[in-house]
């Protein structure tokens, strides 16, 4: 089962490169959760830097980001480190939040077909309902969707 716009998100926790994160951690606030492919790969670089070079517009607008792969955690301190990213980043290794967000899908590339996670963002309110969601997201430019999303 996955999440459906307007409806209140389950509770969740994530091990992060900062420690455990919950739902419940940003109650009271807006969360930009986006979900990428792979660590220090071009197309989730790009999407990274994009809400690095953000994250003032963000949390002017009362948002908090939280990026999501099955990246190990210390792959996500790494990652952060050498982009110099201002927001925690979830190691999902077991797939439980893949699921709930409905993101782990087959793809292909090459003609090879595999398991990969379909790069999507969802927008949290400030009582944990999804407001928004974005799905096979094309990197560039949006990061400025989501806060004209927000604004709108």
């Amino acid at each position: 089962m996955s999440v459906s716009v307007g409806q209140a998100i389950p509770a969740f926790e994530a091990i992060t490169d900062e420690g455990p994160r919950s739902l419940a951690d940003y109650a009271g606030r807006k969360l930009v959760l986006y979900f990428y492919p792979k660590d220090d790969t071009s197309g989730c670089t790009t999407e990274a830097k994009q809400f690095r070079d953000s994250i003032a517009e963000f949390e002017k607008a009362g948002a908090a980001i939280l990026g999501v792969s099955k990246d190990s955690v210390a792959s996500h301190a790494k990652f952060r480190t050498k982009h110099e990213l201002p927001f925690p980043l979830a190691s999902d290794e077991d797939g439980r939040l893949c699921e709930l967000f409905g993101v782990w899908k087959q793809k292909s590339m090459y003609g090879r077909t595999y398991m990969g996670i379909e790069r999507s963002t969802f927008l949290i309110d400030e009582k944990g309902v999804l407001m928004a969601e974005w799905r096979k997201v094309k990197v560039t430019g949006h990061a400025a969707d989501i806060l004209k999303r927000m604004a709108g």
